[in-house]
């Protein structure tokens, strides 16, 4: 890395500032210009990565969790600085999908400093008049959140079968609701399910694929809308994540993803969502409250990675 303005966003609650301050110097030395900004409960990010974007940062890493990464990442949005991941949340989502070192501050930073920087998608979802970007999914029903916090003793323990724990507990908490849908603007269609997940990448904690089609810079956003009633089209569902689209698929190399008769997947530039019954909507894993009726947009290349 030639010189270049350093933005530093971290959140507090994640790390502490002189390991954090010890690693930086260790990896970047003295000869790079470095500035620091520590979010807050009232600002994970956005904020300070506004400031440093006005500042004239080349970079701007991101040391927190998801909801750290999410809100710098939407204030890069369509500029020319670079977002650098050092992940030090329990998902750390769209720092799997980019192969970011986990655990390792030091190697994390190395890898903003000697990577090639990439241009990938952005998602944004619009509810209540208000405008959100994502980096990995947004969605509700039996959702990403689920499968991240999978409990981490069991998963070391028996591998898949924490998954299905997961979602065994998960079945207790899904209800059928009428949903209409616009795909890529075209004539609402009316449909029956209780999951939908809509994806800029797809790989959750234990390397499993939600969203196996999904890919970080491909202009498009993948849907997965699960509609299983009943234990023989539960298990059905949870065959297709495992087998068809997680072990066969990798082994196969087949190119796109097993649709089931409970479990369908389509690609999307654009999507709108009503529901009949108001349902817990989260975004990059966070719960965001109830909505009835959102917008999802892809925004192709709009965010610089590095």
């Amino acid at each position: 890395m030639t010189h270049a303005r350093i933005g530093i966003v971290w959140n507090p609650s994640k790390v502490e500032q002189d390991v954090l301050k010890d690693a930086v110097s260790g990896v970047f030395g003295d000869e790079q210009d470095i500035r620091w900004w520590e979010t807050t409960p009232e600002d994970p990010g956005r904020g300070m990565a506004k400031e440093a974007l006005d500042d004239g940062r080349d970079i701007v890493i991101a040391v927190g969790g998801d909801g750290t990464v999410r809100a710098v990442a939407e204030s890069l949005a369509g500029s020319a600085t670079a977002l650098g991941i050092v992940p030090q949340g329990t998902g750390n989502l769209l720092a799997r999908n980019l192969e970011v070192p986990l655990n390792n501050v030091t190697a994390a930073l190395e890898r903003v400093r000697d990577g090639e920087p990439r241009r990938i998608d952005l998602g944004w979802v619009s509810y209540d008049g208000a405008e959100h970007a994502f980096a990995v999914m947004v969605g509700f029903g039996i959702d990403a959140q689920m499968l991240v916090e999978t409990d981490d003793d069991l998963k070391s323990k028996a591998g898949w079968l924490a998954y299905v724990e997961a979602m065994g507990r998960a079945l207790a908490g899904t209800e059928m609701t009428d949903i209409t849908v616009s795909v890529d603007g075209e004539n609402p269609v009316a449909v029956r399910g209780h999951t939908m997940l809509i994806g800029n990448c797809g790989m959750v904690q234990g390397g499993i694929r939600l969203l196996p089609d999904a890919v970080l810079d491909d202009g498009k956003l993948d849907v997965l809308m699960v509609s299983a009633d009943g234990p023989l089209q539960w298990l059905d569902t949870f065959r297709s994540f495992v087998w068809d689209n997680g072990i066969r698929r990798f082994f196969a190399g087949d190119d796109e993803a097993v649709s089931t008769e409970s479990a369908q997947h389509i690609a999307v530039e654009a999507i709108s969502v009503e529901l009949e019954t108001p349902l817990v909507f989260e975004i990059d894993g966070e719960e965001m409250g109830e909505v009835t009726s959102f917008d999802v947009r892809v925004d192709a290349g709009a965010l610089l990675v590095r």
